[in-house]
């Protein structure tokens, strides 16, 4: 059965772009349109659709006030439209902090694919657990005291309700975390604000991941959202490397590229780790990594908005442990502290 998607934008235009998009995808169904909030709550009501998108910057009452309404009324899947700025990038953050799915960027002259992969979100966004996992986004924690940073490298890899999921394990770090390498399925622009946005909320310093820049404790390392692949190399002084080079599953940049330099570069000094995420991307590195002697984990199916990233990983025996969310973070930690390194 096709998933059945309302289209809430206040452009007639738009609605139309967005409606002939998913329109194309036989397994999707725009069954309705509104132009506000006030006319997509009745839509909502009589329609009762699988999916919702949702512009953020609409008249009477904004996305993010609306979106915010559904998730305590009614929760359900809502992808969000937003522009490329950088103001529009912190709004669809803070959209993936209340609830939202996932988003996609409004169309620029020359995009050759408008919209991007919104059917496929759609499509994934019907068959989600969004709306039956609880709110991941954990308040604030104190890290305990007494962890002593050893030798490891962490890697993690995430996509769909990844904004969430990252919050909640690196909340969990000290000022003293290990060298962390991230790569988050995210469009250009939004992956500087992601990292400002975990910089003021978490303990340890996080940046946006620069070509050369030398891992070292206490800080993580975002993978820039746009043409280039993050890699981790250098074995006397290992640092962030950014590649141009084809997108991997899709991707650029690739989960799998960042797990393969890891692999290749720390083998058993490294903890890999797979959030929740559609497709594929990172289960072949995170194999590799496991291959090589890191100790991987996986979150597990219940606490995932999308089990896909995971799954995968799990099947081919990439996952050493599949944890729930809320205990990823704490494991981490007991992976990498000193003492279970035999070092003090």
């Amino acid at each position: 059965m096709p998933a059945r998607v309302l289209v809430v934008d206040d452009s007639p235009t738009m609605r139309g772009l967005i409606t002939a998009v998913l329109n194309k995808d036989p397994d999707v169904s725009v069954i309705g349109q509104a132009g506000d909030a006030h006319e997509a709550r009745a839509a909502i009501k009589q329609l009762n659709p699988d999916v919702v998108t949702l512009d953020i910057e609409m008249p009477n009452m904004n996305g993010l006030e609306f979106l915010e309404k559904i998730m305590r009324l009614r929760p359900m899947p809502v992808i969000m439209v937003s522009t490329m700025t950088h103001q529009g990038a912190n709004a669809t953050l803070a959209a993936l902090e209340i609830g939202a799915f996932d988003c996609v960027s409004k169309p620029v002259p020359g995009d050759v694919r408008p919209f991007g992969d919104l059917a496929e979100k759609v499509k994934a966004a019907a068959r989600s657990n969004r709306g039956r996992v609880q709110t991941m986004a954990a308040p604030p924690v104190s890290p305990a005291a007494e962890y002593r940073v050893g030798r490891k490298i962490v890697a993690i890899g995430s996509s769909t309700g990844g904004v969430e999921a990252l919050i909640t394990v690196l909340q969990k770090f000290p000022q003293n975390c290990p060298p962390t390498v991230i790569t988050q399925h995210m469009p250009p622009t939004f992956t500087k604000s992601f990292a400002e946005r975990l910089n003021r909320i978490c303990a340890p310093v996080v940046q946006e991941a620069t070509d050369g820049a030398r891992l070292e404790i206490g800080k993580i390392y975002l993978a820039p959202g746009g043409d280039r692949h993050l890699q981790v190399v250098n074995p006397s002084a290992p640092s962030c490397r950014l590649v141009e080079r084809e997108p991997v599953n899709g991707h650029r940049p690739s989960v799998d590229v960042l797990f393969d330099s890891v692999a290749e570069l720390a083998g058993r000094n490294a903890v890999g780790v797979i959030l929740t995420g559609m497709g594929r991307d990172g289960a072949s590195g995170l194999l590799k990594m496991r291959n090589a002697g890191a100790r991987t984990l996986g979150q597990n199916e219940r606490t995932c908005v999308v089990y896909g990233m995971p799954r995968v990983a799990h099947d081919i025996g990439a996952v050493e442990q599949q944890l729930p969310l809320g205990a990823i973070g704490e494991e981490i930690l007991k992976l990498t502290a000193a003492r279970k390194e035999g070092t003090e």
